[in-house]
């Protein structure tokens, strides 16, 4: 007599541990990006193109079943959007602090509720309007120290990848029934191949230490973290999945203090501060709704 299949939900404490291990290899860009010697499009191009054939090798080892019904249009416009979010925090963090780069490129989400409002009609309720000013007034605070020094148009490139984040996933939400990692996969191809000029423009020193961070972040800080992003997403909520990844912002300028001694200014700190309160708050809302 056969035993009856019992198939059971999935367990959202591992969902929870993937996306938190995840957070944890996220935040070691900073610190990689400060050790490597190269031009931030050389260093944002190879990593993606190792990433791009880490995510190969994982769809033959493992094929999916049934097809997405991807449409090719928006696959593109994703890919593009994120290229562009991966070039210009790598950019940021080259000409800027760490913090300052992670922590502005973490108002995304707001971004991501005032876009999704224009772009795709999604409801804009009033506490995404009260976060867009906890934002505003933490951008302010941060660019009120910046405007007298050398990182200015760091922290302006840090803002554009927030935002460009923030259309990223307007652009996933808008095909529902595609699978968000075909559109990864074109990002990481496009970023490669637009890193490919600069390369011969800036030839990159060869050296084992360099070698072996771009390894690191193509294989595992981007190749193994998306993989437990995408395990954990369906396990826990979007809402839980990133208040978890809050431990991203909060651990990468910690590495970069640790290896090299770069310490955010205060109102960096409090700039950011206001900017990952503004993201919490208008997820709860979120969440509550959704």
């Amino acid at each position: 007599m056969k035993q009856p299949i019992t198939t059971g939900k999935p367990n959202p404490r591992l969902g929870q541990g993937a996306v938190f291990l995840c957070a944890i290899l996220w935040s070691t860009s900073g610190l990689c990006i400060k050790l490597i010697d190269w031009h931030p499009i050389i260093i944002a191009g190879a990593r993606s193109g190792i990433a791009a054939l880490c995510m190969w090798g994982v769809r033959i080892l493992f094929p999916r079943r049934g097809r997405s019904k991807n449409n090719l249009l928006l696959v593109f416009a994703a890919g593009t959007v994120y290229a562009g979010t991966m070039i210009t925090f790598v950019a940021a963090n080259k000409l800027t602090t760490s913090a300052n780069a992670i922590l502005l490129q973490y108002s995304a989400p707001v971004w991501a509720a005032i876009l999704g409002w224009i772009v795709i009609k999604e409801r804009l309720h009033w506490k995404h309007g009260g976060a867009l000013i906890l934002v505003m007034a933490g951008l302010f605070i941060f660019f009120k120290d910046a405007l007298g020094g050398g990182s200015l148009a760091g922290d302006c490139i840090a803002v554009c990848s927030g935002v460009l984040f923030g259309a990223h996933s307007v652009l996933l939400r808008m095909q529902k029934d595609g699978n968000p990692a075909d559109a990864m996969l074109c990002a990481h191809i496009l970023c490669a191949l637009f890193a490919i000029p600069f390369g011969f423009l800036y030839p990159p020193s060869l050296n084992p230490a360099g070698l072996g961070a771009i390894l690191y972040m193509g294989t595992l800080q981007i190749g193994a973290a998306s993989l437990l992003f995408a395990y954990g997403i369906k396990r826990v909520g979007a809402l839980q999945a990133m208040l978890t990844a809050m431990i991203e912002p909060v651990l990468n300028p910690v590495w970069v203090l640790a290896a090299t001694g770069e310490r955010p200014s205060i109102s960096a700190l409090l700039g950011g501060c206001l900017i990952v309160a503004a993201v919490v708050i208008s997820s709860i809302k979120w969440g509550k709704e959704g």
